[in-house]
């Protein structure tokens, strides 16, 4: 019997609940797949800050470092918000990506049946089940590049640098490349190589990485196209892979095509087994501790947990299935419509239970 070591992130506001739901749906499916899973807590972000003066304390790392996949919930909120920017929850965020070493951000763009009328965009735009998975470097570019302040002539100015190694680009390339190749074997590079540097090395890496993989169509497009196309015609894409700005730009588009940021789940991978799980939305502070947070987003992340570190599909199927079946008759109260039974987050995590 398989055991697996989980380090638990819970983070701020709403995090703990949505962790513990997603936890409790864990614990079934390991039931019923018969395997075993035994967690660690750790502190991340203002949690953090408020016990140790710090958003990611080292022994955050150690433990993270020590287990099979980590689990996240959400950082952030205005109780922090007037701290330094290197002091910040979202800094122990970026912190715990480089020292995980966690280069690629998986984030699928996925609609569930039930929810298609919760989707802004019309139904014949859509079409069937709409299924888009976004690869976002997540180590590189502006986030981490330099920046800093200067007073130019008589005037503050402030700057940001956005830098790609080509080793950066190619590893990140390959990941995208591997994931079309199991998938519909098509990939759309998204940069702005009419005008940034970094964007052409970008482009001219991704075109000599695709004679790797010569049966994955590659196209490219500008970002700013992107995201006008991602609204008119998203069934024309199926994996994109872009930079860590872009990618965060779109992918949140995206999440909106799919009908609520409440239920898109996201990966963030090494290159190895360990990864980190987290959903794509934020900690809202304003609904923390009321049990109408929807879990469904972390469920699902731990659906992509099984599936990409913890070599478990089958579970991880179970677990999107069950998210499915529950759907066709409840809802939290973020994608509530009428004509279904609105329940809040800890019966959401029941239900996906009683659905495995």
């Amino acid at each position: 019997m398989e055991n697996y070591k989980i380090t638990l992130l819970k983070g701020d506001g709403i995090g703990p609940e949505i962790v513990n739901q997603a936890v409790k749906v864990l614990d079934k499916t390991a039931e019923k797949f018969n395997f075993t899973v035994d967690y660690d807590e750790a502190l991340l972000g203002g949690c953090a800050i408020d016990a140790t003066g710090v958003p990611l304390p080292d022994e955050t790392v150690e433990k993270c470092k020590a287990s099979d996949s980590v689990l996240l919930g959400a950082v952030g909120g205005p109780k922090w918000d007037k701290l330094p920017g290197d002091q910040r929850p979202e800094k122990g965020l970026l912190g715990i990506r480089g020292a995980l070493g966690l280069f690629a951000n998986l984030r699928p763009s996925v609609i569930f049946g039930p929810l298609k009328s919760a989707s802004p965009i019309k139904d014949d735009i859509i079409g069937g089940n709409l299924d888009i998975m976004i690869v976002r470097e997540l180590t590189g570019g502006i986030y981490f590049g330099e920046r800093g302040r200067k007073t130019v002539d008589s005037n503050e100015a402030a700057w940001d640098t956005e830098m790609y190694s080509v080793p950066e680009i190619e590893r990140i390339a390959r990941v995208a490349f591997d994931l079309a190749m199991k998938r519909n074997k098509k990939l759309t590079s998204v940069d702005k190589a009419n005008v940034l540097e970094s964007s052409r090395l970008w482009r001219e890496t991704v075109i000599r990485i695709s004679k790797e993989y010569p049966e994955v169509e590659l196209n490219h497009m500008y970002v700013d196209n992107c995201a006008m196309q991602l609204v008119r015609n998203p069934r024309q894409f199926d994996v994109i892979v872009t930079s860590n700005i872009f990618g965060d730009i779109l992918s949140d588009e995206a999440s909106m095509i799919a009908g609520s940021i409440g239920m898109l789940a996201s990966a963030s991978l090494s290159g190895g087994k360990l990864g980190l799980y987290e959903p794509i939305h934020g900690s809202a502070p304003d609904i923390a501790g009321q049990d109408i947070a929807n879990p469904l987003a972390t469920i699902l992340s731990v659906a992509m947990m099984l599936r990409y570190s913890l070599n478990q599909g089958a579970a991880a199927d179970a677990i999107e299935a069950a998210v499915a079946k529950v759907l066709e008759k409840y809802r939290t109260p973020d994608i509530y419509e009428d004509g279904f039974e609105k329940v809040g987050c800890e019966k959401m995590g029941d239900l996906v239970c009683e659905a495995l």
